[in-house]
């Protein structure tokens, strides 16, 4: 059931901002052509409960299932009715949810929200059953069923099923490993508690001299300030609160361990990295051929910490120093029909078809476009089985938002090509592959930009974004994707994973991957400890292959049509294969180094031109 929204972007760039100058509309207040249109899902309320109580008295239908997947028939009816349900809850809480988005101060679209996060937990456990049931069938039954006919779009989920079985347990075992599940979650809670509910920063003091509260919401913001006493302030007050409570954190992170190294063992795999992988049937080797081909080629990253410290005429940079612009923003105020078709210039090279879905799209009620009173912050796509892909966002027209917009319309056509060309079954792609659509539209975008731009400062720019990009997508994603490897290795042997030791491996990784001109203090060797995708296992490492492949065929497909066709077949097929093959099919084979490459000779490309850039400013 695809019921959750996509996210990730919130990780990879900054939320929109708040709308510049006045008071922020109520929601009534925003035009209609600005909101998006959820009445295609469910035109009232009213039509919403009625979705909600057919499902809840189809529910119980599923219990007659229980025990009868043996026959090909009963198991294509049950399949069949989990599939129906599943697109009707996905509807409900994509409906109620981004009701409640659109201001989170409205009772009543929290309520139906809650329902129907209710309602999607329900019907989980109502098909639990499945899965383990048809695992204790003989082997070669359940290999038959891979040739019937009416089990023809489930192929793929059936092939699922036979190649995880052996890492399946007995009903019994499930039962008590499920009931562990609040238990096993304790360290990621006690850490969200700490860092967002109990921790406490010091205050600084901004530009003007004035005394301001810190919080980790607002210290990005502080380390773009041109005063570097700012930065350094908030950088000060970020670790030092983090620091006093290192035992603490050591703890959370320490319990993050052993949780995931006991259901490794449980489920009988290796390691901890080949359980996180084995889902998506990831091979070891993409992990070690990103790590290991990122941290043969840093000299590009040293080079650019160099540019950076003689730019902002520095001895050596500091890590507060790392964020602050290094150009002035450009286009400001960009009116939103403006930025739509910056965004779908940009794309031409995906081809007709595409660039007239999205801009249909564009114009019929995807987008929610303004900030309004009380409406979610920052920016995601999201799509229901059976409905158009939707965007949020909190356009304030700004170049930033732009790129948020081609980012976010990635995912949407990604969505829009998957649903309908895909059965239900195989229509939900990756986490793998989902940044890779989105990131492609950045990549054309920034292409674009920068081949058409007239002014030195605008270029400066742009290139100064996209450098920004792949050091924090890239080397800096790699980097914690070494680190974690690493930590779960040690404990995995029994070696010690105390702050002391977690502290001495971030130092030594910041200074191999920064280079001789970078400041490495006990404040940064603390940063281990505030990155919360730690206590997703081995997330991190796909924002970096993401933008990799993303700009192995974004480059591919600006010199070859036929490039174009592959991609573009890649996004129509979902869910249906696995990522590794489907980015093979695309022609990106993430099993060698060569999309790493790619992204390390355009950084590398682009950091030329940047040095020729402030050279011919005089910085």
């Amino acid at each position: 059931m695809n019921v959750k929204p996509l996210l990730l972007a919130a990780a990879l760039m900054a939320s929109a901002g708040p709308a510049s100058g006045g008071d922020l509309p109520s929601r009534d207040q925003v035009p209609q052509e600005l909101r998006w249109r959820l009445e295609d899902i469910y035109p009232t309320d009213a039509r919403w409960e009625e979705e909600f109580r057919a499902v809840q008295e189809q529910l119980p239908r599923l219990e007659a299932f229980r025990g009868k997947l043996s026959s090909p028939k009963e198991l294509a009816a049950c399949l069949k009715l989990r599939d129906q349900l599943s697109i009707a809850v996905g509807k409900l809480y994509a409906y109620a949810v981004m009701r409640s988005h659109e201001d989170t101060a409205n009772p009543t679209y929290q309520a139906l929200s809650d329902r129907a996060s209710s309602l999607a937990t329900l019907l989980g456990a109502k098909t639990s059953f499945i899965e383990p049931e048809l695992v204790q069938l003989p082997r070669e039954l359940l290999r038959s069923f891979l040739d019937e006919p009416s089990l023809k779009d489930h192929r793929f989920f059936l092939s699922e099923v036979i190649r995880k079985s052996p890492h399946v347990l007995s009903r019994e075992a499930e039962e008590l490993v499920a009931s562990m599940g609040e238990v096993l979650e304790v360290p990621e809670r006690s850490f969200e508690m700490l860092t967002n509910a109990d921790m406490t920063f010091a205050p600084i003091r901004d530009e003007k001299g004035k005394r301001v509260e810190m919080s980790e919401e607002r210290y990005y913001r502080f380390l773009r300030s041109k005063d570097r006493r700012v930065r350094r302030e908030a950088y000060e007050s970020l670790y030092d609160a983090y620091s006093a409570h290192e035992n603490t954190l050591g703890a959370t992170f320490g319990g993050m361990l052993k949780a995931s190294s006991f259901l490794a063992k449980t489920r009988k795999y290796p390691s901890v990295l080949a359980m996180e992988l084995f889902d998506d049937a990831i091979p070891e080797e993409v992990y070690r051929q990103l790590v290991d081909t990122v941290e043969s080629n840093l000299k590009p990253l040293h080079r650019y910490i160099d540019l950076r410290a003689k730019a902002l005429k520095l001895d050596q940079l500091a890590p507060y120093d790392l964020h602050v612009p290094l150009a002035e923003e450009i286009h400001r105020d960009i009116p939103w029909d403006r930025a739509k078709e910056m965004v779908l210039e940009a794309l031409s090279p995906l081809g007709e078809d595409y660039v007239r879905k999205a801009r249909e799209g564009l114009a019929s009620g995807w987008v929610d476009v303004v900030e309004n009173r009380g409406k979610r912050g920052g920016a995601y796509s999201w799509g229901s089985y059976g409905t158009h892909p939707y965007i949020l966002m909190n356009y304030d027209g700004t170049i930033s938002d732009v790129f948020t917009l081609a980012h976010e319309l990635g995912h949407s056509m990604h969505t829009l090509y998957s649903h309908s060309t895909q059965p239900y079954p195989t229509s939900d792609y990756s986490i793998f592959v989902a940044e890779v659509a989105s990131t492609v539209n950045e990549m054309l975008l920034l292409e674009h930009l920068i081949r058409n731009a007239k002014d030195p400062k605008e270029k400066l720019y742009l290139i100064n974004y996209q450098l920004d990009q792949i050091r924090s997508t890239l080397y800096r994603q790699t980097m914690f994707a070494s680190f974690e490897r690493e930590v779960h290795r040690r404990h995995q042997e029994g070696e010690p994973t105390s702050p002391r030791e977690l502290r001495d491996l971030w130092g030594k990784l910041n200074r191999r991957y920064h280079g001789p001109n970078f400041q490495v203090d006990q404040r940064i060797t603390m940063e281990w400890a505030r990155i919360p995708h730690f206590y997703s296992l081995f997330y991190v490492f796909q924002y970096a292959t993401g933008i990799s492949a993303a700009i192995s065929l974004s480059e591919a497909i600006l010199k070859d049509p036929s490039a174009r066709d592959r991609y573009l077949n890649m996004l129509s097929r979902g869910g249906s294969a696995h990522p590794i093959e489907l980015l093979k099919d695309a022609g990106v084979d993430m099993t060698s180094p060569r999309p790493v490459l790619d992204a390390i000779g355009l950084f590398d490309r682009r950091l030329g031109e940047m040095e020729t850039l402030l050279d011919q400013a005089g910085r």
